[in-house]
Order: structure tokens, then sequence, then C-alpha cells
């Protein structure tokens, strides 16, 4: 049963992006195909970056192991979202114009915001296999911290971009609010109870 984990959290990892390709295929993406392709692989990104952030509480408070064993898996995903939305949007929003592409990323701040979450998931994502890991050592957690940047920046992103109906990304922002809390309430509670504060 154990064996049969993995390739299924892969097959639903993977059916977003089927349905994706189905409403494509179905010209069913809506009067402006370009921005809803972009909007939904962004979200995508997010929900990803919030689930992988999700495994370590569930571990903690289930004690079952098998939560963290797919947290790689699950942070890859969201780079994999991440990068169909950034082609999206360099392939069908900009038609891959260079120029527009760099003024678009200096001058419009999302894009900014939203641009430096997808370069750290890039990083964090080149940084994942074990042989990096050893190799990079105690830096390779400080360096992995920051896919709670990555969180927060994606969150700004998506707030700016729909700007009127935020319903979504106030959402997102509560989920990732309550993943960083219970984080910082267990390490008080790890340093108060080892004696150091308190």
């Amino acid at each position: 049963m154990a064996k049969l984990i993995k390739p299924s959290v892969l097959l639903i990892a993977l059916l977003p992006f089927f349905i994706l390709l189905l409403r494509i295929a179905r010209n069913d993406l809506g009067p402006d195909p370009a921005q809803e392709l972009s909007i939904e692989t962004g979200e995508w990104t997010l929900r990803f970056l919030l689930i992988t952030l999700a495994m370590t509480p569930l571990r903690q408070i289930t004690n079952q192991v098998v939560f963290v064993k797919h947290r790689r898996m699950l942070g890859l995903f969201a780079l994999f979202y991440g990068s169909v939305h950034f082609l999206s949007w360099m392939t069908f929003l900009l038609g891959f114009r260079w120029f527009a592409i760099v003024e678009e990323l200096l001058e419009r701040p999302y894009i900014t915001v939203g641009f430096s979450a997808f370069l750290i998931l890039v990083a964090l994502g080149v940084t994942s296999p074990k042989p990096m890991v050893r190799k990079l050592g105690k830096n390779w957690k400080r360096l992995h911290r920051l896919v709670y940047l990555a969180a927060v920046l994606g969150v700004i992103h998506l707030l700016w971009i729909l700007r009127t109906d935020i319903t979504e990304a106030v959402l997102y922002g509560s989920i990732l609010t309550g993943l960083l809390g219970y984080r910082l309430l267990r390490f008080w509670w790890t340093q108060y109870n080892a004696g150091k504060i308190g």
C-alpha cells in the first residue's frame, strides 16, 4: 500500500496540468485565454507551496512520517507550475519580446515580486537533490527557509493581480499566516521548555 502513495501523489499533482491542457484543447479558457492560463498556473504554484509548507506541521501533529516523505516532490511541483506560469506570461502575454519582458520586470512591482518568488523556487529546486544537500551542509537549511519568503511574495503577487476580487488571495494569505504562526508558536514553545526564554 505504501508503494502506491508516491505514484498516487504524482498523478494527483499532475491532474491540474492535464485539466488545463484539456481546457486549452477545447478552447475553454474564457474570453481571455492567456490571462486565464496565467492566473490558473500562478494559483496552482501558490497552492503547492502551501501544501508543501503544510507537510511538516501535519507530520508533527499526526506523528506520521509519510507527510515529509513527499514534501520534496510537492515543492518541485510548485516550481513546475511556477515555471509554466512564467512561460505562459512570457509566451502568450508578451510574445517572447525580451525588451518588453525586462521592461515589465523593472517597471511593474507586482511582476517584480512574482519573479522574485519564482527565482527563489528555482534556487530551491536546483538545490533539492541529495548531493546538493550534502554539499551545502548547514547552509542548505538556511537557503531553504526562503520558501517562507517565496510564499509571502506569491500571496502579495496574487493580491496585486486580482485587485478587485481578492477573496482567493485573502484565503491563501490566511492559510499561510496559520502555517507560519504554527511554526513560530512551536519554536517559542520549544525554546520555553528548553529554558531559553521565560
